[in-house]
């Protein structure tokens, strides 16, 4: 029996095995049965030593790819080709073994330890809101001279982890081409694809499934249909958040006339996010560098971001005492006190000597209060229509400084909760979304007389 292929699936195909490939298509495009065709040449190129692995962050998700092979394996095989449902093993006739396995925590990475594999397939990606245990699973990914290894990864625009892909793949290179990953230190193809070219499926009705989906979200929509990651700006601030609104030039100093405050999300493993935050008086005082922002505008100046490099979603594991140090030193830079709003969190007593995260920051000369943040959406719709309001000359609006850039590689990417789509999906990143919802709600001014001078 013939195999038949799309466009797509043809292309991917004939992509030199030396190169890793990343199938980030919109929906619908067939990357599920392109995996499953990979699997099957390498199982027939490199026969009883062919080891596959195909991860899915969960057993649940595998269902779905297990009868994707049945269907794809059979038509070469028939019944040769062996499956253990409770082992999620294939074991084909040429000795060449397959396993599906599922990977969410750090705990689970502990099977995987000592193996080798010399293809290893990631579907649904962009589950995964950071890439830590998928680079570690390369450490598994070894073979003899003449079996190429090879990493795989397929994912669609909007997931958890649309800022890291995005970053490090789709918008790396041209689609097709071979590009040089920085992290893995491997040569790369992005291979997209989209619906409509998958004449295996009804186009026309799954137009109308997908659009059913996301009908509050035209931003997503586009994502899914066209492939596009650059067009996806994440789908919870995707209509009031614009970098030719909301982006500024960076100021030098804070003009007399304008509190100013910090807004800080406490992380140690977690990264924690502190903005230097100026509310506009209005009036003439209002205008800065030839920008007019009205009365209570908030300006976000500057940011202290302690986060991984390359990784947004992984702190540095600094202390109390090492973060407010360099808060401080961002204060003094600024001329401003080191006081502000923090997560109320931060305030609940831990039980120890050194009472709750706030008292620690306190003795440090940092000082918070609680942000009294309420309920998340009250926060998330101030936040929204502040960004909203952002360059309407009657309006309060949120502006922010380009310098601030873990806020611009972050929050314009962060999707909705799946479950609770007015919410954001807090699997992501989103400790600057966080740190700025807290700003928007702050109301009560922060004085000098209050809090003195950072030190």
């Amino acid at each position: 029996m013939t195999l038949e292929l799309n466009e797509f699936q043809q292309a991917t195909l004939t992509v030199p095995e030396e190169f890793d490939l990343f199938l980030g298509g919109g929906r619908g495009g067939g990357k599920s049965y392109a995996l499953a065709l990979l699997a099957l040449r390498h199982a027939e190129q490199y026969q009883e030593r062919a080891r596959i692995l195909y991860i899915r962050r969960s057993y649940k998700g595998l269902a779905d790819f297990e009868q994707v092979c049945r269907e794809v394996f059979s038509m070469v095989y028939g019944t040769a080709a062996r499956y253990n449902a409770n082992e999620h093993t294939w074991r084909f006739p040429n000795g060449a073994i397959m396993e599906l396995d599922q990977l969410e925590s750090q705990g689970d990475y502990a099977k995987f330890q000592g193996r080798s594999f010399t293809l290893l397939m990631v579907d649904e990606a962009g589950q995964f809101a950071d890439s830590a245990l998928l680079d570690l699973l390369r450490s598994n990914m070894r073979g003899p001279r003449d079996i190429p290894i090879r990493m795989v990864m397929a994912a669609n625009p909007g997931g958890a982890g649309h800022h890291w892909l995005a970053h490090r793949f789709a918008l790396r290179s041209r689609p097709w081409l071979p590009f040089k990953e920085p992290k893995s230190k491997r040569e790369w193809v992005y291979c997209p694809s989209t619906f409509s070219g998958n004449r295996f499926i009804d186009r026309e009705q799954y137009a109308e499934q997908l659009e059913a989906a996301c009908p509050d979200d035209p931003e997503l929509l586009r994502a899914w249909v066209e492939g596009d990651w650059a067009v996806n700006r994440g789908a919870y601030f995707a209509s009031v958040l614009d970098e030719k609104r909301n982006m500024i030039e960076p100021w030098k100093a804070i003009p007399d006339g304008w509190q100013t405050y910090l807004a800080h999300d406490w992380g140690s493993s977690a990264p924690s996010a502190t903005y230097v935050c100026a509310r506009s008086p209005g009036g003439r005082e209002g205008t800065v560098g030839g920008v007019y922002f009205p009365r209570n505008s908030i300006v976000l100046v500057d940011e202290l971001a302690t986060h991984k490099t390359g990784n947004m979603s992984a702190g540095l594991g600094w202390t109390v005492p090492e973060t407010a140090e360099n808060i401080r030193a961002m204060c003094r830079r600024w001329k401003i006190p080191a006081a502000g709003v923090a997560d109320d969190a931060c305030f609940a007593k831990t039980g120890h000597a050194a009472g709750s995260i706030g008292d620690e920051f306190s003795k440090e000369g940092v000082r918070f209060r609680p942000a009294r943040k309420a309920d998340r959406m009250t926060g998330w719709n101030r936040m929204r229509k502040l960004l909203a309001n952002a360059g309407k000359p009657d309006s309060a609006g949120l502006y922010i400084s380009s310098d601030c850039r873990y806020f611009w590689s972050t929050v314009p990417y962060l999707p909705r909760d799946a479950k609770k789509i007015e919410d954001v999906d807090s699997s992501g990143p989103d400790h600057a979304a966080d740190a700025v919802r807290y700003a928007c709600l702050q109301v009560q001014p922060v004085t000098r007389v209050d809090i003195g001078f950072a030190a």
